[in-house]
């Protein structure tokens, strides 16, 4: 790379990690090409990236912003693994980590929060905004329709009650 290519790389990177909802930080030493390329199709598809980084430009590019507090995961054949939503980018790598023990989870950072390995495991064990926002318009629809049947279900015994009155007096 060139200066100019590495300043670059290091203004997009630092605009990465102030952005993004989280950062995962992973050896990758033994991944073959295809294993990598698989990775990062899986993360494209949930909505985030995964790049290989030069720790001495990933740690420069940490500098100004709320996840500096990673730069010393930064050692050894590291990658990247972010997304605007918090908790894709962890899901995603803890996945692929399970099936192939080459990819090991260092940390990373949800905005000023440093995470270990244990803490990426969290994260990713949460729903995603997706789900939640599903779980929430769920439980916003149950009250409305349990208030429907509440209210109409005074009517239905009127109804019944008028109809077995009829019954009776037409029987009579």
């Amino acid at each position: 790379m060139e200066k100019a290519e590495k300043r670059e790389f290091v203004a997009w990177l630092n605009g990465v990690f102030k952005d993004s909802g989280s950062v995962v930080v992973a050896h990758y030493t033994g991944l073959t090409v295809a294993q990598l390329s698989d990775l990062r199709s899986k993360m494209r598809d949930a909505g985030g990236t995964v790049k290989v980084a030069k720790n001495r430009l990933a740690k420069i590019a940490l500098q100004g912003t709320d996840s500096e507090g990673i730069a010393d995961l930064f050692t050894g054949q590291t990658l990247v693994a972010y997304s605007n939503d918090p908790i894709t980018a962890p899901k995603i790598a803890i996945e692929f980590a399970k099936g192939n023990e080459k990819l090991v989870i260092l940390g990373g950072s949800m905005g000023a929060t440093t995470l270990d390995p244990e803490g990426v495991k969290a994260l990713a064990a949460l729903p995603s905004l997706d789900e939640l926002r599903a779980k929430l318009v769920g439980m916003i629809q149950t009250p409305a329709t349990r208030i429907a049947q509440i209210v109409n279900a005074p009517a239905g015994q009127l109804a019944r009650v008028f109809g077995a009155y009829a019954r009776k007096d037409e029987a009579a």
